[in-house]
């Protein structure tokens, strides 16, 4: 439960501009759609997709870590990280089991990005279901274990001589594309008035300085 007397407090530290942007921003975002990284080695990369997340109103990306650890260069992200939802599953060698577990008890079915023949052109895509977007190491692409448990395969259509795209790229396109259809369409994609409160909670805290003492100094004013 949120303290809503010390979100209050909080809020006295910020505009109301900055307030009216954090609603307005929360109005747009989703959990309709959830991207996961597996294995991304290129700090570069995965910021981009961080950055591209945020921009089209994806709150969640799911971080594989079995071989490498997923770094985020803010030089890329430029800041984005801080409003993105971001879970790590570096525990063990099964890590991609566990995000793929942990996805579908959420509801979410999983899509392999890959030029898999069997693949759905992005056109094509339903995005009715929750969906779970697996874009793989690059080069190899999603893992064995990602394939074989998919629900299904997505590709961008692509009609010249190079086969694949940068993983950023690929991620930009199918964001924008998926996103845009579910804003123009009925299905109910927008988070809702308690997840809204908790992210609002959590940026209003990630924006102030020094928020760990004026939370403290508000606790020890109630004792007084």
């Amino acid at each position: 439960m949120i303290d809503k007397k010390l979100l209050a407090y909080f809020e006295g530290y910020l505009t109301q501009k900055r307030k009216d942007t954090f609603k307005k921003v929360l109005d747009q975002r989703t959990r309709h759609f959830s991207v996961v990284l597996e294995d991304i080695f290129q700090p570069h990369n995965a910021s981009a997709v961080v950055r591209t997340c945020d921009i089209f109103g994806v709150q969640d990306i799911h971080a594989i870590e079995n071989k490498y650890i997923n770094k985020v260069s803010r030089h890329v992200a430029k800041g984005s990280q801080k409003w993105i939802t971001s879970t790590r599953y570096k525990s063990d060698g099964n890590n991609t089991q566990i995000c793929l577990d942990n996805l579908r008890n959420k509801g979410y079915q999983i899509i392999a990005t890959t030029p898999h023949n069997d693949s759905c052109l992005l056109q094509d895509f339903d995005i009715s279901k929750k969906s779970a977007f697996v874009f793989g190491v690059e080069a190899e692409g999603v893992s064995e274990t990602v394939i074989q448990q998919a629900d299904g395969f997505l590709k961008i259509p692509m009609v010249g001589f190079t086969e694949s795209l940068n993983i950023s790229v690929a991620a930009a396109i199918i964001l924008q594309d998926v996103t845009t259809k579910l804003r123009n369409s009925s299905i109910q994609w927008q988070l809702s008035e308690e997840e809204k409160e908790i992210l609002y909670f959590d940026w209003v805290k990630k924006t102030i300085k020094n928020v760990t003492k004026i939370e403290e100094h508000y606790y020890n004013n109630l004792k007084l």
